[in-house]
């Protein structure tokens, strides 16, 4: 594996700096906080299952029977001159009852836990989304690269052309060429001047498009070189939200264990209305009265344990789904390294015969010059070469920047 190090030249954007001014300037950075202040909410919401919980209520009822004494009894009760009127069928309550959880057995907490590890999960999904963004700016970068290339061998091509024109303008004159010679390197020139219109189009649109996604005025940029072996690879986001997965399914699975403890809470509840707890005395007197309970209440919901073993199950899948995520990401990012590392490899072989071959074509163009100047070959043969020796100039160009970009993809898909 290698590194690269970029080349800083006055006021040029170096592609690392691009990369952190579109990490800051893409909207998926705001997710981050979002996150954060959720997890948190749920978190201190969860916390709060603590605090006493209270309920207000109010009811009006009518009731077809009511409570009463036998007539026998209320007969009794009249020969000792007690009047026993019973309950009235109107009732109403007005009351408060609070509850103040003791014991639950793990499940605020575990709650709590599954939450944490929920918002781990979403936050390391967002950090994979914008891990992606520095292969788009990686993309968009060594574009405008190779168009600043082009622009610079199009201009020393002008400059190649403008010299001969000027050569065949003099011949010209002196009657030792063609007008149709001077005419057709004119021609070429103006072609040439016509496509590096269209390279200078297509360069302000990618840097527009660069300076947009990074929130930054991109004029210049500097073209990065190989350097020395790069340090050790990082761990990738991808990986690292997988292990959130893994922690929420074991946050859950404990969440899930502590269904199955019983709970403990005491209570109070108190009203006022009618009747009251002491129904003999409403019998005999219809007023409102005040009454109050307090108390501790056991329960566990043994019916949990219909579902716990499959839930389990779904959990344990839930587990071997994200490891085989694991295997399936770092398998294929194996695949693409070995790619990568292939790419590298041929281009730096191109790259090696490049340098001899512009050389020769360069040579082959001069004597071309030299033959015309002395009228031995047509004009035809001397754009050819020309041409020939610009074509092998790009394509040195191209394998230089497609071997920086396929170095900044090892990177990337390293985590470098």
């Amino acid at each position: 594996m290698l590194s690269v190090v970029a080349l800083t030249g006055a006021h040029a954007q170096t592609i690392e700096e691009c990369q952190q001014a579109a990490e800051r300037n893409y909207p998926l950075i705001q997710r981050m906080d979002l996150i954060r202040q959720t997890t948190d909410l749920t978190v201190r919401n969860l916390q709060k299952g603590w605090l006493p919980q209270v309920s207000a209520t109010a009811q009006a009822t009518y009731q077809s029977e009511v409570t009463a004494f036998p007539e026998q009894i209320q007969t009794v009760y009249q020969q000792m001159g007690i009047n026993m009127r019973g309950l009235k069928k109107d009732q109403y309550r007005v009351g408060i009852d609070v509850q103040q959880t003791v014991f639950d057995g793990g499940a605020i907490r575990s709650q709590k836990e599954v939450a944490r590890q929920q918002g781990n999960v979403d936050a390391a999904q967002n950090e994979v989304n914008m891990y992606n963004v520095r292969k788009r700016v990686n993309e968009m970068y060594f574009a405008l690269l190779l168009l600043d290339d082009q622009i610079q061998l199009n201009r020393d091509l002008q400059e190649l052309l403008d010299g001969n024109e000027k050569k065949l303008s003099s011949m010209l004159r002196s009657g030792t060429a063609a007008e149709s010679d001077y005419q057709n390197v004119k021609a070429e020139r103006l072609k040439v001047r016509q496509q590096l219109t269209s390279l200078q189009a297509q360069r302000q649109t990618v840097a527009r498009l660069l300076g947009v996604f990074c929130g930054i005025e991109v004029k210049a940029i500097a073209k990065p070189v190989v350097t020395a072996p790069a340090s050790a690879s990082g761990i990738r986001p991808e990986l690292k939200a997988i292990d959130a997965q893994i922690k929420l399914a074991d946050a859950q699975q404990k969440a899930l264990n502590s269904v199955l403890m019983p709970r403990l809470c005491i209570f109070a509840q108190g009203f006022y209305g009618y009747p009251g707890y002491n129904m003999f005395e409403d019998m005999m007197r219809s007023r409102w009265s005040l009454n109050g309970m307090v108390g501790a209440r056991f329960s566990w919901n043994i019916g949990a344990l219909y579902t716990h073993k499959n839930d389990k199950a779904k959990l344990r899948l839930m587990r071997q789904t994200a490891e085989n995520s694991r295997e399936v990401f770092l398998f294929n990012n194996n695949l693409e390294q070995i790619e990568l590392s292939e790419n590298v490899v041929r281009y730096r072989r191109l790259m090696a015969d490049d340098e001899e071959i512009i050389t020769l074509r360069s040579q082959v163009r001069k004597a071309v010059e030299s033959k015309l100047a002395h009228g031995i070959i047509d004009v035809n043969d001397l754009l050819r070469e020309i041409n020939a020796e610009n074509a092998a100039r790009l394509q040195q160009s191209m394998h230089e920047i497609e071997m920086l970009k396929e170095i900044y993809n090892q990177k990337f898909t390293a985590n470098n």
